[in-house]
């Protein structure tokens, strides 16, 4: 039968893709409607962004990028041996990370408080464009950083080249993406311990705060069998976040096959932290707001995008599928998230560059909207 992950792996960019060179700023180009179009929504974003900034005094939404030379990365040799379980048990606490999030302080009545939450562009959503465009079209719509998702793409491999590139464009590198799909089964190596292994010193060395990984696929079986010991001993060695993220069962027709192990669910067990991804819970056809409560406070990491509930992973812009993506937002903004909130949306089928990053720019607009709107209707109930 045809494969369920067809429609995973097609958003990622194909193998042989040139990576391209760091770029000066360009002008977006483009005639009739289309430009227009585009050129309403960069306004649009700039509107909805000066209105959001905090009055003098209150803490601002947004950090200036801070240059590399300011940074103070955690760097360090990558440890040589494969991780594998703990060899004792491994002291988790009752609450992981409950004392780091605490609720936002209540605004003046009518007020909005922008909360400390970024938002970041995976280098994944600007396909098929490489990893350099994304650095390039983050700074340029006005992003808090990006993720990087380490795919074919010898640039997202490239620790010095991934620098490069965010202190040109003055665009921090928040999170690393781990090279876990069936198109990077080959990327940094074949075992699965040392991707996560280079992928939690790529994060080191270039100040990322958090380390996205899938569950195992089930016939990783020795992986899959270690995988939650191993992920708790790798993370009690870093300040980096492995934000284990909810997958989906792939389905032909009325069949569903249970591809990853222990389950594609993370809720399911006992890890540190999650990363939420609403497309895979439109995929999975389950409820988005139940599943972020039963990750409670070890919710580190946010997937933004929207489905429609297909088989297939959409991926599409926030407000254009059923998923309650505005919601989310705005319980995030008042439970004091601070996290990164990352649009990993699917462009690929943009008619061309401008239509793309006007796309990018309207989940842009969309997601400060309502992490900023959350607040003030919050302040409003008090």
């Amino acid at each position: 039968m045809a494969d369920p992950a067809d429609e995973q792996s097609s958003r990622e960019p194909s193998a042989g893709e040139s990576p391209g060179r760091p770029r000066p700023g360009r002008a977006v180009k483009g005639t009739g409607a289309a430009a227009k179009r585009a050129a309403v929504v960069r306004q649009t974003v700039a509107r909805k962004a000066s209105a959001g900034k905090p009055s003098a005094g209150k803490p601002s939404a947004r950090s200036e990028p801070t240059p590399q030379a300011e940074r103070t990365p955690q760097a360090g040799p990558a440890p040589q041996s494969r991780p594998g379980p703990p060899t004792s048990a491994v002291r988790r606490p009752a609450l992981p990370v409950a004392a780091e999030r605490r609720p936002l302080p209540q605004p003046p009545h009518g007020a909005i408080f922008v909360p400390d939450a970024k938002v970041a562009l995976s280098t994944a959503s600007v396909y098929p464009e490489n990893t350099a465009a994304a650095f390039e079209i983050a700074g340029r719509l006005g992003y808090d950083g990006v993720e990087v998702m380490v795919w074919t793409d010898p640039i997202s491999q490239d620790i010095e080249a991934l620098r490069r590139l965010s202190d040109y464009h003055g665009v921090p590198i928040l999170a690393v993406h781990a090279p876990c799909l069936l198109i990077t089964q080959r990327v940094w190596g074949t075992d699965p311990w040392t991707k996560l292994l280079r992928a939690r010193a790529a994060a080191e060395k270039l100040g990322a705060s958090a380390v996205v990984v899938h569950p195992p696929f089930r016939w990783q079986r020795q992986y899959a069998r270690d995988f939650v010991q191993g992920v708790w001993r790798m993370a009690e060695e870093t300040d980096v976040r492995f934000a284990v993220e909810n997958m989906y069962p792939w389905r032909y027709r009325d069949r569903e096959v249970a591809a990853y192990a222990p389950d594609w669910d993370p809720t399911t067990e006992d890890y540190r932290h999650f990363t939420v991804d609403l497309s895979h819970v439109a995929t999975s056809r389950t409820d988005a707001l139940a599943m972020v409560d039963r990750m409670g406070d070890r919710l580190a990491h946010v997937h933004l995008a929207d489905g429609s509930g297909s088989a297939k992973d959409e991926h599409l812009i926030p407000g254009r599928g059923t998923q309650p993506c505005a919601e989310l937002l705005e319980r995030l903004a008042r439970s004091g998230f601070d996290g990164h909130v990352v649009l990993e949306v699917n462009t690929r089928r943009s008619p061309g560059p401008v239509e793309r990053e006007a796309e990018l720019a309207e989940a842009l607009a969309f997601t400060r909207l309502h992490l900023a709107t959350a607040a003030r209707i919050g302040s409003t109930r008090h």
